[in-house]
C-alpha cells in the first residue's frame, strides 16, 4: 500500500511524507541527504516493505514540503520527525539516516532515545567544520541566479566518475531535483552542517547502531565514520565500494547489508 500526506509541524511549517508498506509491519524511518527528496529511497522500497512499513518525508526546504527562510538546526529537523511519529502515533522506530540524515538521527538517538531501536547512520559524520567554509558556501547558495552549477557540483560528490559517464538514466532524477531545489531550503539545510557538532556527546548514544562508509566518498570520509564507531559503544562499522549515495549507486549490496542489519 502507498500513502502520500503532508502534515503541519509545531511551527506551522507544511511537510509531505510518504507510507509504504503493510500497517502492522515494524516501521522504519529513512532521512536522506541534503538537496535530495523522498525518492533518493525508491531504491529500497521494494526490499524493505518486505518486512517494515516504511516512512520518508521531505525535509523542510526541501521537494513538496515548505521553505521557510532561515537557518535550520539539527534540533528542529530532530523535532520535525518526532512530531511526525507523534501524528501517526507511532512508537519506537528504526531509523536509517544518510548524510544529513545521520545528523537527524545522532540528535534523535541522544535527545529521544525512547523513540529509537536500530539506528543506521550512512555516509555521516559528527561534525563537518570549520564553520568559515560552510559561510562561504551559504553565501554561495544565496547569491546564485540558478540551481545548474549547485546540481553539477552535488552530483561530482554524489556519484563516481564512472556511474556518472554510464548511468545518465541514474543521475536524472537527482538532477531534476537539484535543479527545482530552493536556494532558501537549501542554505537553511547548510547551516545545520555548519552548526551540528555531536564529537562531545554521542556517547550518549546506546542505540544498536550500524556505520556505513564508503571507500571513496570526499564528503563524509571512511574516516568520519571510523570516529563515530569509535564512540557509539554498540556500534559496528561496515564499509561499501561507494562514493556518497550508495544506496542509489551500489543499490542491491546497501539493500543487503542494511537489511542483515535491521533483522538480526
Amino acid at each position: 500500500m502507498r500513502e502520500s500526506h503532508t502534515f503541519t509541524a509545531g511551527d506551522g511549517v507544511r511537510l509531505a511524507y510518504r507510507l509504504d508498506g503493510h500497517e502492522d509491519a515494524p516501521v522504519v524511518v529513512l532521512a536522506n541527504s541534503i538537496a535530495t527528496t523522498l525518492r533518493m529511497w525508491d531504491p529500497q522500497i521494494p526490499a524493505l516493505i518486505e518486512h517494515r512499513r516504511v516512512l520518508r518525508y521531505d525535509y523542510r526546504g526541501h521537494g513538496g514540503s515548505d521553505a521557510p527562510a532561515g537557518a535550520y538546526s539539527a534540533d528542529r529537523f530532530g523535532r520535525d520527525v518526532l512530531e511526525l511519529l507523534d501524528q501517526l502515533d507511532t512508537g519506537r522506530v528504526d531509523f536509517v539516516g544518510l548524510s544529513l540524515g545521520g545528523y537527524v538521527g545522532q540528535w534523535l538517538a541522544i535527545h529521544a532515545p525512547e523513540r529509537i531501536d536500530r539506528l543506521v547512520l550512512a555516509n555521516t559524520a559528527a561534525w563537518l567544520g570549520p564553520a568559515p567554509a560552510w559561510d562561504e558556501q551559504i553565501a554561495g547558495v544565496q547569491a546564485a541566479s540558478d540551481n545548474t552549477a549547485l546540481a553539477e557540483a552535488f552530483l561530482t560528490n554524489w556519484f563516481s566518475q564512472a556511474t556518472r559517464a554510464a548511468r545518465a538514466d541514474l543521475l536524472a532524477p537527482f538532477r531534476e531535483d537539484l535543479l527545482a531545489q530552493s536556494r532558501t531550503g537549501l542554505a537553511g539545510a547548510l547551516a545545520i552542517v555548519r552548526d551540528a557538532d555531536f564529537r562531545r556527546i554521542d556517547q550518549l548514544i546506546d542505540a544498536q547502531t550500524l556505520v556505513l562508509v564508503a571507500e571513496h566518498d570526499t564528503v563524509t570520509t571512511p574516516g568520519h565514520g571510523k570516529e563515530l564507531a569509535d564512540v557509539i559503544a554498540r556500534a559496528e562499522l561496515q564499509r561499501l565500494p561507494g562514493t556518497h549515495l550508495t544506496n542509489v549507486e551500489l543499490a542491491d549490496e546497501f539493500d543487503t547489508t542494511l537489511l542483515a542489519f535491521l533483522l538480526r
